[in-house]
């Protein structure tokens, strides 16, 4: 495995494989070896997890830049002691990289509030297949004028080129925060009070739904909705108003809950070896269909329309996703994803993406079949 330590040594490196016609495997931590596709054997390993630095950090100006290795854990650390973040939530955060985040488009409950990485991220330089190094945005909170192409790499599994640096904007940590835990018999009762709150004056960070069968999994019961609010103590007060018969949920507490849901995903796939996930992105009104239709613990971001589904075993997992619209399994056993059509309705996008594969790596060397098998 090739660790390289600088930009430029990541650059150089792709270059050279690249140069011999090598194929290429690229990550950082991976911490998510059991997610999309089963990349094909490669010559060479590309690890970006030794540019770990933070290169430039301006708290008054609400921005920062690092290395793509740095982990989601330390810069969150850095970050908090100016009462600052990058709200992404996403799993394995205690170990991935923010190039590997970046590379699969992880977020997490609060993406309703504070939207996706594409929306946080205002900079980037990354590596390409010819060994040069590529510079797009800045560190300055704007728009980009012409093509940002910086927001091709974000979800594209490290297919396309190597994330070297990443600019961020940052949001300010909310100086008090409380969740609101209501539990419901029904689904409908459930989607009503989610739509009240969508409609309502106040805005939460966080609206989670989740069936008995995973709330059961965090000592709850029935249809357990999550409503994750942040602002000065009056916002507070007003919520708790709002909504009346609600648990409220603050301090430690409320961070091990949220952690709970942030780490749901890498918690099932430890005790479940068998166990394949999947993502499912629908229109808000269309959740009253999606999760009835998983036989299976789920989480949904309910104000976003993602929706997860856990299956203990992958193979009714495939039989799922081959009805859905809009679906992937996102997490499956290695043996599995062999078989397995990961993305069995990829829709008219698959066209552009390869074209844009074609447009970076003209030879298919680059983490070959990592996007769900497709590319």
């Amino acid at each position: 495995m090739l660790r390289p330590q600088t930009p430029a040594e990541l650059a150089e490196a792709l270059g050279s494989a690249a140069a011999a016609g090598a194929p290429i495997t690229l990550g950082g931590a991976f911490s998510k070896n059991a997610m999309g596709g089963p990349i094909l054997p490669a010559d060479t390993v590309i690890s970006t997890a030794s540019l770990d630095r933070i290169l430039q950090y301006e708290p008054r100006d609400l921005t920062v830049s690092v290395e793509a290795g740095i982990t989601f854990a330390e810069l969150s650390r850095v970050l908090a002691s100016n009462r600052q973040m990058i709200p992404l939530d996403p799993p394995f955060s205690d170990r991935a990289t923010i190039g590997g985040i970046l590379a699969a488009n992880s977020s997490g409950p609060r993406r309703r509030l504070y939207g996706t990485a594409r929306d946080m991220v205002i900079g980037m330089k990354f590596a390409t297949l010819d060994g040069k190094l590529v510079e797009s945005g800045g560190m300055v909170v704007k728009n980009v004028a012409g093509l940002d192409t910086a927001k091709l790499l974000i979800g594209s599994f490290g297919t396309l080129a190597a994330i070297a640096v990443a600019n961020f904007r940052l949001v300010p940590i909310p100086p008090v925060s409380r969740t609101f835990a209501l539990s419901h018999a029904s689904l409908d009762e459930a989607i009503a009070a989610r739509n009240r709150i969508l409609t309502a004056v106040l805005q939460p960070a966080a609206i989670d739904l989740l069936n008995p069968a995973a709330a059961a999994l965090l000592g709850y019961e029935g249809f357990l909705l999550l409503v994750r609010a942040g602002g000065n103590p009056a916002v507070i007060e007003r919520y708790s108003r709002e909504l009346p018969g609600a648990r409220a949920v603050e301090g430690p507490g409320e961070d091990v809950l949220w952690q709970r849901i942030q780490d749901f995903t890498p918690q099932f796939l430890a005790e479940h070896s068998e166990g394949a996930v999947v993502r499912a992105s629908c229109l808000l009104s269309e959740l009253r269909c999606v999760m009835p239709s998983l036989d299976a613990p789920a989480v949904a971001r309910a104000g976003s329309g993602v929706v997860y589904g856990y299956f203990v075993n992958w193979e009714p997992a495939g039989r799922w996703v081959k009805q859905a619209r809009r679906a992937v399994i996102e997490f499956a056993p290695e043996s599995a994803r062999q078989q397995l059509e990961l993305w069995p309705n990829p829709g008219d996008d698959l066209a552009i993406m390869a074209r844009l594969k074609q447009m970076f790596d003209p030879g298919r060397l680059l983490n070959r079949g990592r996007l769900f098998g497709r590319i």
